[in-house]
């Protein structure tokens, strides 16, 4: 068995694995701010359904950059530092504890059921922030693996400004009241193509993938803004650099999950 923890800005989600790799009963709870609630809530939780059983690895999501096991930075959670995987270390005996960015795992996930697979995927996440990840022949870009779309620095109304601050799906509901859930106009929903393609527009020219890849909650209503927000990138994009293909993500709020699920393989495997 696999465990896998994602992390998000406001909710935790704890899946299973088993060895035909079916996803198992999960388990949610939202995401306390404090780290130390954090981890006596996720250790309790992980222990109590999970402690009696084998387990092969515990992998661990969160949004922010993760480096040796340790966030760095969790902006939206407003975690610095954190030593997670010493944090829970014996949770599960002698368990490997594996951590790594949420955007980089559902990136691995989204590219590996591609058929054909791409050379090169840009994954990105809106939902409470924006996360991106970089995949090159299936595995997570070892060089691009701490980069940070969402603090993409892109002028918007005027001021330079981190493209999350004004596309995510927090920064959505900020401006138009609505989630994304409930917005029908396609006139809001041409305003929301524009503001998530500054974004695009500065990074495509610069990793210039084979595949875009849209997820989180914002992702899940990509019919209703993607052919508005390819359109807009092919008039903008210099006539030298196409327009990557576009595609929703298959499983837009569980493809971190997933992707714990082939990065724990991978790393067994090694």
């Amino acid at each position: 068995m696999l465990v896998t923890v994602d992390t998000g800005g406001t909710k935790t989600l704890i899946a299973p694995f088993g060895e035909n790799g079916v996803v198992g009963e999960s388990i949610k709870f939202p995401t306390p701010k404090n780290q130390n609630e954090y981890i006596t809530l996720l250790r309790k939780t992980l222990e109590e359904n999970f402690g009696d059983q084998t387990v092969e690895a515990l992998v661990i999501a969160l949004p922010g950059i993760i480096k040796d096991g340790v966030a760095v930075w969790c902006n939206n959670l407003e975690w610095r530092n954190f030593d997670i995987r010493s944090a829970l270390s014996g949770v599960l005996g002698g368990t490997p504890i594996l951590v790594e960015n949420d955007a980089n795992l559902a990136g691995l996930a989204e590219t590996r059921v591609l058929d054909p697979m791409p050379v090169s995927s840009l994954y990105v996440t809106i939902s409470t922030g924006i996360g991106t990840g970089v995949i090159t022949d299936g595995h997570i870009d070892p060089g691009l693996r701490y980069s940070e779309g969402g603090r993409a620095l892109v002028e918007f109304e005027g001021k330079v400004q981190e493209w999350e601050d004004f596309a995510s799906g927090k920064a959505i509901y900020e401006k138009f009241g609505l989630y994304a859930r409930d917005i029908d106009s396609e006139h809001t929903w041409s305003l929301i193509a524009d503001r998530i393609s500054r974004g695009f527009l500065a990074a495509i020219p610069i990793i210039q993938p084979d595949t875009v890849i849209i997820g989180g909650s914002i992702g899940t209503y990509f019919e209703r803004y993607g052919t508005q927000l390819e359109s807009i990138l092919r008039q903008k994009l210099p006539s030298h650099i196409p327009c990557p293909v576009f595609q929703e993500a298959r499983h837009p709020e569980q493809a971190v999950i997933y992707g714990c699920y082939y990065y724990a393989l991978d790393s067994l495997a090694a």
